[in-house]
């Protein structure tokens, strides 16, 4: 049957020649070579596609002028047979143009080549990266290079969030080309490669199958695989048998196998299932579906490689009709008879036209849009698809917008994972689950499961792990950019399900490969970080000391100066000496209750500062600036007093507690026991840090053993405190916080964390979800009143331990304000004194010296002002005068004032038309006015006229006041008791 069909396959191109040559009659022949591998598969496709292409193009386009000739050159696969071959047709048969070679090992002596005898060079399968336009102006790639399917890789990792993957790839120019690329591409996203396995293209099955059972060992899931289909296709064959094609197993391949997955044997097909491929994206069309219903019965079907081959032959055609070459030669430089003769080459006349004919052919073609953007075609878009059975399953594209389900941006998709923007592949072993899930250990521990506690379901018995690190791990889990399955892991006795070690025991199973991740309340510290890496801390950090707390003994005998600490003791009793003396010097002159002997006037410093504290002093202001320094001074008395008064009623009253103990020095020297928790790097910490030997550690693990052990006492085979890490002392306080307090200082650790191996990319994805989470307030509240509860607050938890009182940073600013009245007041006193009293130039002598100055002024400021007069207002009382013992005036007589004084009486008489007027001190003085004459005191002086009205007499602290008043004159006189006497 295959014999037949090749002899139909061959007639039908014969009478295709036959065919042509008539057509071709009165035309003018391009030749154009071709240089293929007859033995690939990919070689085989193309020649049928450019014959096809040939023909199909001069049947729509009968009237050009121009007909190309192919001339067609076997490589066999190898390099030097390829460049003799072209050497030969640019030589020999002076082609216009060359039609490959199809590898592009093969393509790079040949560039040269057609650079020296500017014949264009067109490539429709040499995809690799190191050749470029660039490089020689006469190469044209008429296919997309390898170069920018690298984003869409990148792209298909990060999407699934792959951390780590294997590069596997042929150790040909084609293979190694690409390898820079992908690797910045996974540097660029925080994807690593932890090993490039580079197959020789001339290694058997068993060195193939050696390289394979060593990357399985490695215990890595993940492969990107770089090859050529030959290669490709032994390579999964020999994965299937290697067990490495099953569950668990994630493969994807680039461009290089993808374009040729339909025409590989079923075999191959049958091994890759669940592989994920990536290929340059083809549009539909009617000329392609036609394409594909013709050669559907010659050919299994097309690839991408014939698609491009096809295109190429019409982008000739079309630039030989527009360039207009009627006749084109060689220009020999040196005549040879050999045909190799590099020497001999020719330079082509019309390939400068040619060329810039071809770079500015755009159509549309089987492939797509054919339009070279610097000499090689532009992507558009790729296709990422994934093998089931036998057939390639689209499950989405690739565009520069990035991934989609769809490339129709405003259809609406149902995505069925958001995050990957793809739809649900099937993977290796046929399994809807994603490979490499992330082994996460969790610690098993019955104290504390606060933080972290593993429960098994009834039904599946698998673990379900809760507490604080787990929900923080959800939520930082919920908003990594990438989907990242996970399983976890308890690290556990099987036969007991009680814990396999300690914390550190844990942490060295990643190491050891056992775990990709440990997830729990671990801490951050240094010599951990030695074989894991942690991410950024998510909750409190440091070592803190928990004691009992003691009662305080509330019969002391000095309590009463508790409420205020010593330095508010002294500043205030310095306060009311200075503000007594600053009155004292206000009121000295003109005030007789601040005069005096030196005794009598200190104790009236002392004696009034400090009676102003209970408001009980009974000296009078009578100084203005006075009068303000008091005001200021009560306001500040009185607050001290009430927060005096308010603090001693809470120590009387509320039962203080403090420490037993308040620092590590003094446990360490009475060699008493402290206790720490099971398990724990604290145990390390005291013995290194703090200097603690064996004997005097103990372990607890439950919050109710920490209890006893304080509560008993050193004293009694317990603890004098105990050492643990402040997130644990806070939920034992939660429980207890009514005996127990944290003292001392904070040692600082770093807090828990999560930890990964040794560079793992994971570290820096998690840490900066971890600070998205944490500076979250309100989600971290959610994440704490779930795992710990609601706040508990212990109503019978005393005070904190007193601090000494009432400072006096408390009330630094109302003493600070009296302080300002107080100077202010007396700046003012001094300066009005000092202007009134300080001694006159012509009253000192120029001999007296600075001290006699200060003398003098020292005396007059210890004398009583004589400019003031004092009159002391008291409460009065009306009544008549009815007897001739009352003190009458005259008609001739105005007023009649008797006044009295502590230091005498003095009499002042007043005349009506002169308005004289006379004091005196001691003894007794009369003095008597009128318009002429003054007299003694006479008997006229008592008697009433007969407008006497009435009589005021009133009273007062030092003596009584007689008014008498005319009742048509309004005059009135006073008396005062005492011996002195004024009549006017």
């Amino acid at each position: 049957m295959a014999k037949q069909k090749s002899f139909f396959s061959f007639l039908y191109f014969l009478l295709v020649i036959l065919w042509s040559e008539q057509v071709t009659m009165g035309k003018v022949i391009i030749r154009v070579g071709v240089v293929l591998d007859m033995n690939s598969a990919v070689g085989k496709m193309a020649e049928s596609c450019i014959s096809a292409a040939v023909n199909d193009f001069y049947a729509r386009n009968a009237d050009y002028r121009t007909r190309i000739s192919l001339v067609t050159r076997d490589s066999k696969g190898d390099v030097v047979t390829a460049a003799s071959a072209a050497l030969d047709l640019m030589k020999n048969e002076e082609v216009e143009a060359i039609i490959g070679p199809q590898r592009s090992s093969e393509a790079k002596f040949v560039i040269e080549l057609g650079a020296k005898t500017q014949v264009p060079i067109l490539s429709f399968s040499a995809t690799s990266p190191a050749l470029t336009p660039v490089q020689s102006n006469y190469f044209i790639r008429t296919a997309q290079s390898d170069s920018p399917q690298v984003k869409v890789i990148a792209s298909i990792v990060k999407t699934y969030g792959w951390r780590e993957i294997v590069l596997i790839y042929e150790g040909t120019e084609y293979g190694v080309a690409l390898v820079p690329y992908l690797l910045n591409a996974f540097h660029a996203i925080g994807t690593r490669v932890p090993y490039e396995s580079c197959i020789p293209s001339a290694s058997d099955d068993t060195e193939i199958m050696s390289e394979l059972h060593k990357i399985k060992k490695m215990q890595e899931s993940v492969f990107l695989v770089h090859m050529t289909a030959s290669m490709g296709s032994r390579l999964f064959l020999l994965a299937e048998s290697a067990g490495m094609m099953s569950e668990g197993y994630a493969w994807l391949v680039t461009t290089g196998l993808s374009t040729l997955v339909d025409p590989v044997d079923a075999k191959v097909m049958d091994s890759m299932e669940g592989v994920l491929g990536v290929k340059p994206y083809v549009p539909k069309s009617i000329e392609l579906e036609g394409f594909k219903s013709r050669w559907k019965n010659n050919f299994n079907s097309e690839n991408l490689f014939g698609l491009w081959a096809y295109d190429t032959v019409w982008a000739i055609a079309m630039a030989v009709e527009r360039a207009g070459i009627v006749h084109s030669s060689f220009l020999k430089q040196n005549a040879s008879n050999m045909s190799v003769d590099l020497a001999a080459l020719g330079i082509s006349e019309m390939g400068p036209r040619f060329l810039k004919s071809i770079l500015n052919t755009t159509f549309d073609g089987l492939s797509g849009k054919f339009q070279l953007v610097k000499g090689e075609m532009a992507p558009f878009a790729f296709e990422i698809f994934n093998v089931v059975g036998r057939s390639e399953r689209v499950i989405g594209y690739w565009t520069e917008k990035g991934l989609s389900q769809s490339l129709d941006s405003s259809s609406k998709i149902s995505h069925s994972n958001s995050k990957t923007k793809l739809k649900q592949p099937i993977w290796p072993g046929g399994t809807i689950q994603q490979p490499k899930k992330l082994r996460i250990g969790v610690p098993v521990r019955s104290d504390f499961s606060e933080f972290i506690k593993v429960e098994w379901d009834q039904q599946s018995n698998e673990p379900i792990v809760s507490g604080f690190s787990a929900e923080v791990f959800f939520a930082v889990h919920d908003i990594l950019p990438f989907p990242l399955p996970y399983e976890f892991i308890p690290f556990m006795n099987k036969s007991s399900r009680e814990s396999a070690g300690t914390y550190d025991n844990l942490l060295r199973q990643i190491k050891l490969q056992e775990f990709d991740a440990v997830v729990g309340d671990t801490t951050i510290v240094a010599y951990r970080s030695s074989y894991v890496d942690f991410t950024l801390p998510y909750s409190e950090s440091g070592v803190t000391m928990v004691v009992l707390m003691k009662r305080d003994e509330r019969d002391n005998m000095w309590i009463f100066l508790k409420p205020l600490s010593p330095k508010l003791w002294l500043v205030t009793g310095l306060a009311f000496f200075v503000t007594g003396l600053v009155v004292w010097v206000l009121e000295h002159r003109t005030n007789t209750e601040f005069r005096g002997t030196p005794e009598q006037q200190l104790g009236t410093v002392m004696w009034f500062s400090f009676s102003t504290l209970v408001f009980a002093h009974r000296e009078r202001p009578e100084n203005n600036l006075t009068k303000f320094v008091l005001i200021i001074w009560i306001f500040v008395v009185l607050i001290i007093s009430q927060s005096y008064t308010a603090s001693l009623a809470s120590m009387l009253t509320v039962q203080r507690m403090h420490p037993a103990f308040v620092d590590v020095t003094e446990i360490k020297r009475n060699n008493y026991s402290v206790g720490h928790q099971k398990d724990s790097f604290v145990k390390d910490f005291l013995k290194k840090e703090l200097d603690f030997n064996d004997t005097m550690l103990r372990e607890y693990s439950t919050p109710e053993e920490f209890h006893d052990a304080l509560s008993s006492g050193p004293q009694k085979g317990g603890v004098a405190a105990i050492f643990d890490e402040i997130p644990y002392v806070r939920r034992f306080l939660d429980k207890y916080c009514s005996k127990f307090q944290m003292v001392g200082p904070t040692y600082q650790t770093d807090g828990f964390g999560f930890a990964f191996p040794l560079n793992s990319p994971l570290v820096s994805h998690f840490s900066r979800a971890i600070l998205n989470v944490t500076e979250d307030h309100d989600k971290m509240e959610v994440i704490k009143r779930k795992s710990f509860g609601r706040e508990i607050t212990c109503e019978d938890r005393g005070p904190e331990t007193s601090s000494g009182g009432l400072r006096l940073s408390s009330f630094a600013g109302l003493f600070l304000i009296s302080g300002v009245a107080s100077i202010s007041s007396l700046l003012v006193y001094i300066i009005r004194f000092l202007c009134s009293n300080y001694p006159a130039s012509n009253t000192m002598h120029e001999e007296q010296s600075m001290w006699l100055t200060i003398l003098e002024v020292a005396k007059r400021f210890d004398q009583k002002d004589p400019s003031v007069h004092h009159l002391r207002r008291a409460e009065s009382r009306v009544h008549p005068v009815t007897g001739p013992e009352s003190i009458v005036a005259s008609p001739e007589t105005g007023n009649v004032h008797e006044m009295t004084s502590n230091e005498g009486a003095e009499d002042v008489g007043e005349n009506q038309n002169h308005d004289n007027l006379t004091s005196g001190n001691s003894g007794t003085n009369f003095i008597a006015s009128n318009a002429d004459t003054v007299a003694p005191n006479t008997p006229e002086r008592n008697r009433a006229s007969p407008d006497t009205a009435y009589v005021h007499e009133m009273t007062s602290d030092e003596g009584a006041e007689v008014v008498v008043g005319d009742q048509n004159r309004g005059n009135r006189t006073s008396v005062n008791s005492g011996t002195n006497t004024n009549t006017m």
